[in-house]
C-alpha cells in the first residue's frame, strides 16, 4: 500500500531525492489564550485558531521540502471543543503524505488546564502546501516520505482519498465555473 512513499524521486535539476522521516517533519507550538484573541464569552476565536493551525502546518511542511511552502487548500477543520482564556492552546502537525510538490499536513489541536493539567482535543485539521523553489519561487519536487509505524501508513492512505476527494471537487468546481 505505502509502496509509493519509497521509490526514486528524482527533481527537476536531475537530483535523486533521498526520503525522511515522518518525524523529521513533526512541528509543535503553544501558546497561552490571552484576552486579546478572545470572543466576548472567553473562547479562543476560530479564526485565531486557524491561523495557529497554518503556522504548524507550514512549519511540518517546510521542515520536509526544506524550502518555503504555500498553503493551497485546507481540506478539512473540525472544532471539537472550545478553547477557553487563560488555557494552554497546544498544536502538534505532522506530514501525512508527499504527492509531487505538494504534501497534506495534518494537526491536531489540544487545550490544557494549566491548574488542573485536564487536556482536550479541540480540533483537526489537514491542510495541503506547495512547496517552492528558493529563486524562481515555481513549485518545485519534494523529497519522499519513509513510513514506518501503522499509523503512519494509516495516515498515508487516508491522505491518499482525501486528494482523491480534494481533486474530484476542484474539476467539478471548474466545470461549474466553464
Amino acid at each position: 500500500m505505502a509502496k509509493n512513499a519509497a521509490k526514486k524521486v528524482v527533481s527537476a535539476q536531475g537530483e535523486t531525492l533521498k526520503g525522511k522521516l515522518v518525524g523529521a517533519s513533526r512541528s509543535e507550538m503553544a501558546e497561552v489564550v490571552l484576552p486579546a484573541v478572545t470572543n466576548l464569552l472567553g473562547k479562543l476565536l476560530g479564526g485565531h485558531v486557524m491561523h495557529l493551525v497554518d503556522v504548524v502546518a507550514a512549519m511540518a511542511a517546510s521542515r520536509h521540502s526544506n524550502s518555503y511552502v504555500v498553503t493551497a487548500s485546507v481540506d478539512y477543520i473540525d472544532f471539537r471543543n472550545a478553547v477557553n482564556l487563560g488555557e494552554i492552546v497546544h498544536l502538534m502537525s505532522q506530514v501525512n503524505r508527499v504527492f509531487n510538490t505538494s504534501m497534506e499536513v495534518g494537526v491536531k489541536v489540544y487545550s490544557e488546564n494549566a491548574l488542573t493539567g485536564e487536556r482536550k482535543h479541540t480540533t483537526t485539521a489537514y491542510v495541503t502546501f506547495v512547496a517552492l523553489d528558493e529563486f524562481s519561487k515555481t513549485p518545485k519536487t519534494v523529497p519522499p516520505l519513509i513510513l514506518k509505524t501503522a499509523e503512519e501508513k494509516r495516515r498515508w492512505k487516508e491522505a491518499g482519498e482525501r486528494r482523491k476527494y480534494r481533486l474530484a471537487m476542484r474539476f467539478k468546481k471548474r466545470k461549474r465555473e466553464e
